[in-house]
């Protein structure tokens, strides 16, 4: 510890340059730590100037790291995030509380995560959920959260990352809408057709039953957040597309059915994540092992109450066998 201290212009220089890496931007890191863009700037020249090396190159919008700023910062977040571990620890024991922050999207939170909410709180009666939520699609890297729910392609998958479930869609919306909509009248006069966003506008031709002009698309609703998509679904105001991550709860439950007989397995892959260069805690693991299995349960009930769709067989070749 002596050598490094003669090593550094000072030890707040540290917090400072992990700062900014992290926000790839001086002004962001300068908000973050509540001090003066130049500050912060003075103080990473400091640095470079001690050390005798160039930590950043400056780019159009931002910052990058060097190589040589690659291998610090690589360290000093191993450093603090054992720092961090530590200091979590001797504070659970001291309280009996242990928080653990998940970084989900509303729509999970909303949907799957809350009616099972007590559950949870019995299986865990000294964890303190905290929630790091994102609206619409899920992504991004995992900050300050001990777990993430993300989609990744089987290259991106490493050992920080356990899988939940295949992507898995499907057409679905609730018992009374089904029934009109299979009815002579409701096949004539079209589907009402929940969309997200844009991207996912056509979703309903991705299945036989609309591609084959079967059914086709009378009007469209329109949300920016997949949690009001799916309330949409449950209020019988038309045809949504189902994450079976979100959705399997209330397929399970019959509150949403099935509005074909077809299901859609792509090759991404929902993954719980715990983030890089940090140990995992015991708590952490325990709750993400929780949420895994809760998720494969609601898995096996839909696939037993839905045998039409298949889902058994389709996640079998995806490469996950529920027992």
């Amino acid at each position: 510890m002596p050598n490094l201290r003669k090593k550094l212009p000072s030890a707040n220089a540290l917090f400072v340059f992990e700062a900014a890496a992290r926000c790839g931007n001086f002004t962001r890191a300068a908000q973050e730590l509540y001090v003066s863009q130049p500050a912060v700037s003075r103080m990473l020249a400091r640095m470079e100037d001690h050390i005798g090396v160039r930590l950043f190159e400056r780019v159009r919008g931002g910052i990058e790291l060097t190589e040589n700023g690659k291998i610090l910062y690589q360290k000093i977040s191993e450093g603090f995030s054992g720092i961090e571990s530590a200091i979590r620890e001797i504070e659970a024991r001291a309280t009996g509380v242990e928080t653990v922050t998940l970084s989900v999207s509303t729509a999970f939170t909303t949907h799957w995560l809350m009616p099972r909410m007590s559950r949870l709180h019995r299986a865990f009666p000294s964890v303190d959920l905290r929630f790091q939520l994102i609206s619409g699609r899920i992504g991004g890297p995992l900050v300050d959260v001990d777990l993430g729910m993300r989609f990744l392609h089987d290259d991106e998958i490493d050992e920080n990352a356990v899988l939940v479930m295949p992507e898995a869609l499907l057409p679905l919306c609730n018992e009374r809408y089904y029934e009109i909509a299979q009815s002579d009248a409701g096949r004539a006069q079209g589907d009402s057709v929940i969309v997200m966003d844009d991207e996912e506008r056509g979703w309903h031709e991705r299945f036989h039953a609309f591609a084959s002009k079967a059914r086709h698309a009378q009007s469209m609703l329109s949300f920016n957040d997949y949690a009001i998509v799916v309330q949409a679904a449950l209020l019988g105001q038309g045809l949504a597309l189902g994450w079976l991550n979100v959705t399997s709860h209330w397929l399970a439950q019959g509150a949403l059915v099935p509005a074909e007989q077809e299901l859609i397995v792509t090759s991404r892959r929902c993954c719980m994540l715990t983030p890089p260069n940090r140990p995992i805690r015991p708590i952490v693991a325990a709750v993400r092992d929780w949420l895994i299995e809760e998720a494969r349960n609601d898995i096996r009930i839909v696939g037993q109450k839905y045998p039409g769709l298949g889902l058994r067989d389709a996640f079998e070749r995806a490469g996950l066998v529920l027992e």
